[in-house]
């Protein structure tokens, strides 16, 4: 009885596993990841019910007496429920699954958002219809209601865009841009992630995903396509005397960089480090000094040279922007 209580343990924590509705193809978000739920769950329905079928068959034929099916009649269950009556279910789950596959339409009004994987974090930019393209990382925000073309690259390697309560996976390609259409239902916050082995990092490549209001959106979007607030401080002095402006952009301060993540309104985000770390003054330090500790491989390098002291300096510097 003992065995048999634990094999049942074992057998639902993969349903459990799926449990967490800020990550799950079990509380959709997205009208795609909406209809890839309802498609499981028909396909799941017709396979229970051909196993049932094939069980009733099954105990027929067991417990039948002997003589009791002629050949002539074991010739017409085999067709009707072998093969006449699989194919007509198999048809009409296909039937139903079938205008999932068509491309979902794109007008010129609607929003376009690029996304490129990098090892190991992402880079967004939006581009509104007749706006001004901004530049944002490791967060992606979305209008609900409104549909949105995401274009899918990668400059280094092979990833993989997953965001499960919204749409499918995706691969981002070296040398190609992948396409993926996309409409939020519900507003909140979300995960996504690399969904693709890329190197060192790639447990540590997460994203948030915030779907907002469509007037919230407006609001942020305009926010975030102006310059940084920025005084001068040590922490500045430091940024710049330590190369970190020749990788990061801040917009309204010294020319434009494109190694690294866009930090112009970095104060403002509610992560780090792709979304592995809360935005803490401690956590930024620690990030800036010794990178490699927190996400292995990350390309940004260690300065070693640097006290704690200028960490904090510089830290204080990258919270102040927002």
């Amino acid at each position: 009885m003992r065995k048999a209580s634990l094999l049942s343990v074992w057998a639902f924590l993969p349903a459990l596993g799926a449990c967490n509705r800020h990550q799950s193809t079990l509380a959709p978000f997205g009208e795609q990841a909406d209809q890839v739920l309802s498609i499981t769950i028909v396909l799941v329905v017709g396979a229970v019910v051909l196993a049932l079928g094939l069980a009733l068959l099954m105990r027929h034929a067991i417990r039948a007496p002997e003589g009791r099916l002629t050949h002539k009649g074991g010739m017409k269950m085999v067709l009707w429920l072998g093969g006449i009556g699989p194919s007509i279910l198999l048809l009409a789950l296909l039937l139903y699954a079938l205008p999932a596959m068509r491309p979902r339409p794109v007008a010129d009004a609607d929003l376009r958002i690029g996304v490129d994987g990098e090892q190991f974090w992402w880079r967004v930019r939006y581009a509104p219809p007749g706006g001004a393209v901004v530049e944002a990382a490791n967060e992606l925000r979305l209008p609900v209601g409104r549909t949105v073309e995401l274009s899918l690259r990668s400059p280094d390697v092979i990833h993989s865009f997953w965001v499960p309560g919204l749409a499918g996976k995706m691969d981002m390609i070296p040398g190609r841009t992948n396409r993926l259409v996309v409409r939020a239902t519900k507003a909140g916050t979300y995960r996504g992630v690399c969904a693709e082995f890329c190197g060192l990092g790639h447990a540590l490549m997460a994203f948030d995903v915030v779907a907002m209001e469509p007037a919230a959106f407006e609001r942020w979007l305009t926010a975030q396509a102006r310059p940084a607030t920025v005084t001068a401080s040590p922490g500045a002095r430091l940024f710049a005397s330590y190369g970190c402006s020749g990788c990061h952009s801040v917009r309204g301060v010294g020319p434009a960089a494109k190694i690294g993540p866009d930090l112009t309104h970095f104060g403002s985000r509610p992560t780090l480090a792709a979304g592995i770390l809360p935005m803490t003054h401690g956590n930024i330090a620690r990030f800036v000094r010794e990178p490699g500790k927190t996400k292995p491989g990350v390309r940004m390098p260690a300065f070693p040279q640097m006290s704690a002291a200028e960490a904090d300096q510089i830290a204080s510097y990258l919270q102040g922007l927002k």
